[in-house]
């Protein structure tokens, strides 16, 4: 049984040390790891430890946008489906009463699927659904799971109800309350794992969030939750950990591993701080990563305070990959110890579906699929984002017209609504297609991924121009008389395509020959030169709203107006009522690539 959150805060609050043993009382007799032939004398036992991250609502093998089977180039399978596959197969060579099952978060947003039951027949309705997410990893028998950010795209009530949902523990030992800065959410589980002859493993998992959810999710999190640095909770929690008799300490944490932060100095804490956690704080054996969408079957981090190595292991993303951590401890002198740790990852291509998962799940999955396509508009053309990166793409333009239209009629009889209006949107999917013909919802969102909503801000000329400089920075420079290669053209530095920014409104040159901030040529609105001086009003999404990207004055700009109607749905009615989609109510040709002010294409 879960850990009742209410016993757990209030237990918290008398000790002041938010205990939590769940699953110590029951948890069932081990299995004793056979003895090495040579070595019969010492006495060993075997610990595996599985781990997913960013599920992001894949319980099948199903692309919804497609409408068809998954598939990639590179042969990846999705869904927790066939992970549970994996875990069974796991479990039944392992020993199931040696097995711990973690997940490191992002696990209620990303798909159709989730939103579906978020905000179509949302789980907060009274009498309403046991989300999928939860049914499917309650069925397969997880152990305990980290708050991911994406946990907070719906708001704290959808969250608890989430919570409330499993049959296992949300841990976040760095999400306290704002007021009283204790644990909102459990903060580590404890399980002992019996050993026949031998006192008990007791293995320590310390779930860690992510300190960017303070801007992402600001709308929902503000002046009610609070998320420090992993570093410094990590430093407070583990030493608690082992003065209660941890032998093994895991974290599972929502935070990549490279140091960097996509909010800049925004947040005085690092948002991938997972290597960090590793390097600083002692005791720890092995961390589950998550967050980057990185596949990292074994990632060894000297500690530099008693240099020991700790393991960490990131499984990719969408259940496509299931982390192993092998942890063989040693009992001597009347206590366990770990000897040895090592991690791999196990392909979730390898193995076919659960029957017990699609079964359990197949009601759900057939409502969302018939949600999906419901049809909602005509195209005259086919539309694509195949080269929205790098060329000024009109179904890039559709968001943009959506969102100044939705500012335009929000702002009608303020003192804002003289200020002319521009929107921003970024290339989120590189393979999004609207075709001619019949629209439905699934073409729409392919468009849209996230679940982000519109924000109003206003901004100057100049605090514009930076902003466009500094999205610029996503190109790669280019010789003007070198040969284009797009596919080696974008992401300068590492960036996503999700923190480079379109502009409506404006018409400006990005000269790739140019060194990062010099780049933005030509910058005119209506046909002259910007000024500098003169007040925009930008329709904006709340990631980049927030700080997301950490693109320069937006965050601090002045905010006039925000909902929190999903920029999807917005896309969906304003194609509604159109009836049809055509380019020449929405496409406009705003920015071109040059070199030296000869374009590109």
């Amino acid at each position: 049984m879960p850990l009742n959150r209410r016993r757990f805060l209030t237990k918290s609050a008398v000790t002041g040390a938010g205990v939590a043993l769940a699953g110590a009382a029951a948890a069932p007799a081990a299995e004793a790891a056979p003895a090495t032939p040579h070595r019969k004398h010492v006495k060993r036992y075997a610990l595996t430890v599985m781990g997913t991250t960013d599920l992001h609502g894949h319980v099948f093998n199903w692309d919804y946008f497609k409408d068809a089977e998954y598939q990639d180039a590179a042969g990846n399978a999705q869904g927790l489906a066939r992970i549970s596959t994996l875990v069974d197969q796991v479990r039944e060579d392992r020993g199931r009463r040696n097995t711990l099952l973690l997940d490191a978060g992002d696990t209620i947003q990303g798909t159709p699927l989730t939103y579906y039951y978020a905000k179509v027949d949302p789980i907060t309705a009274e009498g309403g659904p046991v989300h999928p997410m939860a049914q499917a990893m309650n069925a397969i028998g997880y152990d305990a799971a980290a708050l991911g950010n994406h946990e907070f795209n719906y708001g704290l009530q959808t969250l608890r109800r989430f919570e409330e949902q499993l049959h296992f523990p949300l841990l976040g030992a760095n999400a306290v309350d704002a007021k009283t800065q204790r644990p909102a959410f459990q903060p580590y589980f404890i399980k002992r794992f019996r050993v026949p002859g031998l006192p008990p493993v007791k293995v320590a998992v310390l779930g860690l969030t992510n300190p960017g959810i303070a801007i992402w999710d600001k709308a929902f999190v503000q002046g009610k939750l609070e998320f420090p640095g992993l570093e410094e909770q990590a430093a407070r929690w583990v030493p608690k950990l082992k003065s209660m008799g941890a032998d093994v300490v895991v974290v599972s944490a929502h935070s990549g591993s490279s140091g960097t932060s996509s909010y800049g100095d925004q947040v005085p804490y690092v948002e991938n701080a997972a290597a960090l956690v590793a390097q600083q704080v002692p005791d720890i054996d092995a961390i589950l990563v998550g967050h980057a969408h990185v596949e990292i079957p074994e990632l060894k981090v000297t500690n530099t305070r008693t240099g020991r190595t700790v393991v960490l292991s990131e499984p990719l993303a969408f259940a496509e990959r299931l982390s192993l951590f092998d942890i063989e401890l040693v009992f001597a002198r009347g206590r366990w110890s770990v000897e040895s740790v090592s991690a791999k990852v196990l392909n979730s291509n390898s193995v076919a579906d659960d029957p017990k998962i699609t079964k359990l799940l197949s009601d759900e999955h057939a409502k969302v699929v018939e949600y999906v396509n419901q049809v909602v508009g005509t195209a005259t053309e086919t539309l694509t984002t195949a080269e929205a990166r790098y060329k000024d793409a009109p179904i890039v333009d559709l968001i943009t017209k959506v969102q100044e239209d939705v500012v335009k009629a929000a702002l009608a009889g303020t003192e804002y609504a003289a200020l002319p209006g521009l929107a921003q949107a970024s290339p989120f999917s590189r393979t999004s297609e609207i075709p001619a013909g019949q629209v439905t919802i699934r073409d729409l969102s392919s468009l849209y991924v996230y679940d982000n909503t519109l924000v109003a801000k206003v901004m100057t000329g100049a605090q514009l121009r930076a902003y466009l400089e500094y999205s610029a920075e996503y190109f790669v420079q280019t010789a003007p008389d070198a040969p284009v290669d797009v596919e080696k053209l974008t992401n300068a530095g590492g960036r996503p395509d999700y923190n480079y920014d379109y502009v409506s409104g404006l018409a400006y040159d990005i000269d790739v020959a140019q060194p990062a901030g010099s780049r933005i040529k030509n910058l005119t609105y209506g046909g002259e030169v910007l000024d500098d001086a003169q007040e925009f009003v930008l329709a904006v999404n709340n990631y980049r709203a927030n700080g997301g990207g950490a693109f320069p004055h937006v965050a601090s700009a002045k905010e006039v107006w925000s909902e929190s109607t999903e920029i999807r749905t917005r896309i969906a009615e304003w194609v509604t009522a159109k009836g049809v989609l055509d380019p020449k109510d929405f496409a406009s040709a705003d920015w071109r690539l040059t070199r030296n002010g000869t374009p590109v294409f």
